[in-house]
């Protein structure tokens, strides 16, 4: 059973469909790769996935339990979206760390108040507080950050900042972990510290969709491609099928050619 199912996805703004149907699954494990042009939609359905734009057609299933259907969605409270969201974790083209708060205080953030919810919360508070650092410290030494814990956003680097965004990530253990053009706000030599750290997910059989432009790392990492064209997707196989075969798509060898360029 595919970890993550998700079908007939449809979202529009206004007038412009932007999904169009579209329709996925994910293995636990897998690294799902999504690459097409600016405006194909890639964006938006990671944003779907994380309830953060909700669409108006689809259904969308994790662990063969259904968490979204666009008839019932209106139905859920707050809170119960809230469980269904932390099946994902996010991590933003731009970083969106808090800059009011310390390295270490912007992983532990979303944890703690995860912990507050907790009956049990109040009498363990000391506890809870202890697990949730010592978990966060452990994080940032597996980005290569663990020297940072006390720094401010604004004295890191855009590379180091997005790696404190992949540990805050992983701070709540999603099932999936999604990013959305991780490295496209970074320099070259920053970029590849970025890469290190998904290669090293990757390696541990971390699930995970990656919205790319980096075709060579796409090639690299990913287990399956999907290309997305105008809101569909237009094409789908492993890296071999899709970079390697003359057969497919049109509109996928020019993207790939405009890329390499």
């Amino acid at each position: 059973m595919p970890i993550l199912e998700v079908k007939n996805f449809r979202k529009s703004f206004g007038k412009t469909e932007v999904l169009k149907g579209v329709d996925f699954t994910l293995e636990k494990g897998e690294v799902l790769v999504i690459i097409g042009s600016s405006g194909s939609g890639k964006t938006t359905l990671l944003r779907c996935l994380n309830f953060l734009e909700t669409p108006d057609a689809g259904t969308m299933q994790v662990g063969g339990e259904e968490i979204f259907s666009a008839e019932t969605v209106h139905m859920l409270k707050d809170d119960e979206i809230r469980r269904r969201r932390s099946h994902f974790g996010l991590v933003f083209q731009n970083f969106n760390l808090f800059p009011q708060y310390t390295v270490l205080k912007n992983i532990c953030l979303a944890p703690m108040l995860k912990a507050k919810e907790q009956p049990d919360f109040k009498k363990n508070k000391e506890r809870y507080q202890r697990e949730i650092e010592e978990n966060a410290k452990n994080l940032l030494t597996e980005v290569g950050l663990s020297e940072k814990a006390n720094s401010y956003p604004c004295e890191l680097s855009g590379g180091q900042q997005q790696r404190v965004a992949i540990a805050r990530a992983l701070a709540l253990s999603p099932d999936i972990l999604c990013f959305d053009e991780p490295t496209s706000a970074l320099d070259p030599e920053l970029t590849a510290e970025v890469l290190r750290v998904l290669r090293e997910l990757a390696s541990r059989h971390t699930t995970m969709i990656i919205v790319t432009h980096e075709m060579a790392f796409a090639r690299e990492i990913a287990d399956r491609i999907i290309f997305m064209d105008e809101g569909i997707v237009a094409a789908h196989g492993t890296p071999e099928e899709l970079f390697g075969s003359e057969q497919i798509n049109e509109h996928l060898h020019r993207f790939i050619r405009a890329m390499e360029q």
